[in-house]
């Protein structure tokens, strides 16, 4: 059974387009009226801001946003300069363009002998350590990081000292670096965009804030899609695409054949064609993949419509005013029948009068003998629904692929990557763990390279395969990936396996993926995919219930809650709301929303409060020196052996003095601390002033006294 495509236009909302190889699905496309495609199309533009720091422009070209202008990307025909230097910037950028496609032959012509023979290097290699088992190696393009230590710093010493001993280390570096971009092969470009390749930086006489003013006029074409809050990419470098040709009104490149087409005899035919026609001085045209096997009147014929619908733009853009639209790309039928359709495709199904009608009439004019493969569908039966094709797209909206073989992708879309897991689940049929690793990588490896169409998945993507021990079989995963990773229009570039398992590839943003397109964040997660559990969502509800009593500015407040967290705050937190509600003298009340969901809640806070709450008053406790004098003293002193206290009393006066001192500063030391009040300040100033500030019969009765207790009976 051949391909068909399948065109569902029965909804003016929405238009689909798949094409089927039998119950598999190989291309998917689609378009809203609400979200159409800006990629292609021209507009007149005015400059409205220039920015030195990044050397761009922004410039309103009538989108929802400005779009954003590098300076590369501006055709000297714009700068405001003298003829004379303008003409000799024309003249430079024709050389360098020449240049450049002569450098790029001759690199080709290099690196193919080389890189047939890099496998049989790598073979010797694999074979010279330890055969095919991989037991510890280090990882292209990783750094070690050693431990901080007195050992030799051989990353910065060496390197220091090659440059000192060696003129030739930066250059080492740059080939280093360039063999490792050497790893990263691209796969699959589209002709379009991989022949109008991104200008590269060069050496230039002026800034674009010397040669390009605000308020200036431009025409200019979108590159790259609005996304998030980021405006469309522009140029002013235009382009048009044929089915067979791509016309570049204003780009100094003729004859180009594109790279795609490897024939040798298909090249040469096509060089020659390309020879026969005419392309105006400054303008440039490339034969597409699709214009290989063609005749040269099919191919002329294809140009000559390029260069009406560009003399059209012509006279649209001198008769408007800026920002006004030029040229749209066409619809999504125009556009699938002009880059999908082939001859592998024995006929296209149009569902819905107008879409069959469009799909038509643009069938005669690009291909007129393929008109009669364009048919109406018209029976009762969806179109989609009877070839099973609305199944497999609902699939789509799900992260998890499944396997026939019992294993199922991960795909998970984030801001920064895309990245997609590779898991064995069932896929235990096999004889040991790499049998049952290879088989299921093999399978993952051609299912992602459709999912990546279909889904549109663009930018940096990391495919975590299972882990493999063995070399060629890493390998095998590698060539196949990028075999399947052919038949893509976009533009991809893909690395090598890692020592971690992982595989880096990038690609091409071709339109809004489909997630993006149809469908928007969810109010009450806000695309996090998450819920807080009731329990947390209830404590943070407390938490600022309880900011809001510490302020003092609210007698009462009123929480809205999902059912389920107001069950739970009443059941499991009444006791400590009423608390609260005594602690601050502010009432809580709680009302159950059935329109909310977790984590929606809101915090009404009033000045009056419905019902009163008295501020509980908690004793304020005080240091008080008074009770001190309830704890029993305990002093080193009075545990004095008896016998110094029995000492006859004919002692030395010298000694009957120090006694006499030393049972002065006890009763002073007690008094100081069972004092209280004001007596203790005046207590304390006695003490300080010592022996020689008390009265004469203070000291005689101090001394009386405690020689009466040294001499009595025990």
């Amino acid at each position: 059974m051949g391909k068909k495509m399948l065109i569902d236009a029965t909804h003016a909302e929405e238009t689909r387009v798949v094409v089927v190889d039998g119950n598999k699905v190989d291309e998917f496309d689609f378009e809203t009226a609400s979200r159409r495609q800006l990629a292609g199309n021209i507009y007149l533009a005015k400059v409205t801001r220039v920015e030195p720091s990044l050397q761009a422009a922004f410039v309103d070209y009538g989108g929802n946003r400005h779009g954003f202008l590098a300076f590369s990307e501006i055709h000297p025909d714009y700068y405001q300069i003298p003829v004379a230097d303008r003409q000799a910037l024309i003249a430079e950028e024709r050389a360098y363009a020449e240049a450049e496609e002569d450098e790029s032959a001759r690199d080709k012509s290099r690196r193919a002998p080389r890189r047939r023979a890099r496998p049989k290097t790598a073979d010797k290699a694999e074979t010279a350590e330890s055969g095919d088992a991989v037991a510890s190696r280090e990882i292209a393009g990783m750094d070690i990081v050693e431990p901080d230590g007195d050992g030799p710093d051989t990353g910065a010493d060496g390197a220091s000292g090659g440059a000192a001993d060696d003129g030739q280390q930066p250059y080492a570096a740059v080939d280093h670096a360039s063999e490792l971009d050497d790893e990263i092969e691209s796969v699959a470009d589209e002709d379009v965009s991989e022949e109008i390749r991104p200008r590269q930086a060069r050496p230039r006489r002026y800034k674009i804030q010397e040669v390009i003013k605000v308020r200036q006029i431009l025409l200019v074409q979108v590159v790259k899609e609005e996304r998030g809050t980021k405006g469309a990419a522009l140029t002013t470098y235009l382009s048009l695409a044929g089915r067979y040709c791509v016309l570049m009104p204003n780009t100094a490149r003729g004859g180009g054949i594109s790279r795609k087409i490897t024939n040798a005899a298909d090249r040469k035919k096509l060089k020659e064609i390309a020879s026969t026609i005419t392309v105006p001085e400054g303008a440039g045209l490339i034969i597409r993949t699709a214009g290989a096997k063609r005749t040269k009147a099919e191919i002329r014929r294809d140009y000559e419509y390029l260069m009406r619908l560009w003399e059209q733009i012509r006279e649209l853009t001198l008769k408007s005013v800026a920002p006004a639209p030029i040229y749209e790309e066409g619809n999504l039928i125009k556009r699938a029948i002009r880059d999908l359709y082939n001859r592998e495709i024995e006929e296209v199904l149009v569902e819905g009068a107008e879409g069959y009608r469009v799909a038509k009439d643009f069938m005669k004019m690009i291909m007129p003998s393929h008109a009669k493969n364009v048919k109406h569908y018209t029976d009762p039966m969806p179109l989609f629904a009877r070839h099973q094709v609305e199944s497999y797209l609902a699939g789509m909206f799900s992260p998890t692929v499944q396997l026939r073989s019992g294993g199922y992708l991960v795909i998970g879309v984030t801001e920064a990557l895309v990245a997609i897991d590779i898991n064995s689940g069932r896929a235990t049929k096999e004889g040991s763990i790499e049998e049952t690793a290879l088989k299921t990588n093999l399978e993952a490896a051609e299912e992602i390279a459709r999912q990546l169409r279909l889904r549109d998945l663009a930018g940096l993507i990391v495919i975590d395969f299972i882990d493999m021990e063995e070399r060629k079989n890493n390998a095998a995963v590698e060539k196949k990936l990028k075999d399947r990773l052919k038949t893509d229009r976009a533009r991809i570039q893909v690395g090598r396996i890692s020592g971690f398992g992982l595989l880096e590839m990038s690609r091409q943003r071709l339109r809004p993926g489909m997630l993006e397109a149809t469908t928007q964040p969810c109010p009450h997660c806000h695309g996090t995919g998450l819920l807080r559990s009731d329990d947390s969502l209830a404590l943070a509800i407390i938490r600022q219930i309880e900011e809001e009593g510490t302020r003092k500015r609210s007698r009462e407040v009123l929480v809205k809650a999902p059912v389920g967290i107001v069950n739970y705050l009443i059941n499991q937190k009444r006791e400590h709301i009423a608390l609260i509600e005594a602690r601050y003298g502010m009432a809580v009340r709680l009302e159950a929303d059935s329109q909310l969901v977790s984590p929606d809640f809101t915090i009404e806070k009033f000045k009056t409060a419905t019902r009163s709450v008295s501020e509980a008053t908690a004793p304020v406790v005080s240091v008080d020196s008074s009770m001190m004098a309830d704890i029993p003293e305990v002093e080193e002193e009075e545990a004095a052996p008896q016998a110094e206290a029995t000492a006859p009393q004919s002692e030395a006066p010298a000694d009957a003095a120090e006694d006499e001192g030393g049972g002065k500063k006890k009763r002073r030391r007690r008094r100081r601390r069972r004092g209280n009040g004001n007596g203790d300040g005046a207590e304390a100033a006695q003490t300080d002033a010592g022996g020689a500030g008390e009265a004469p019969d203070q000291a005689a009765q101090a001394a009386g006294a405690e020689a009466a207790e040294a001499a009595a009976p025990e």
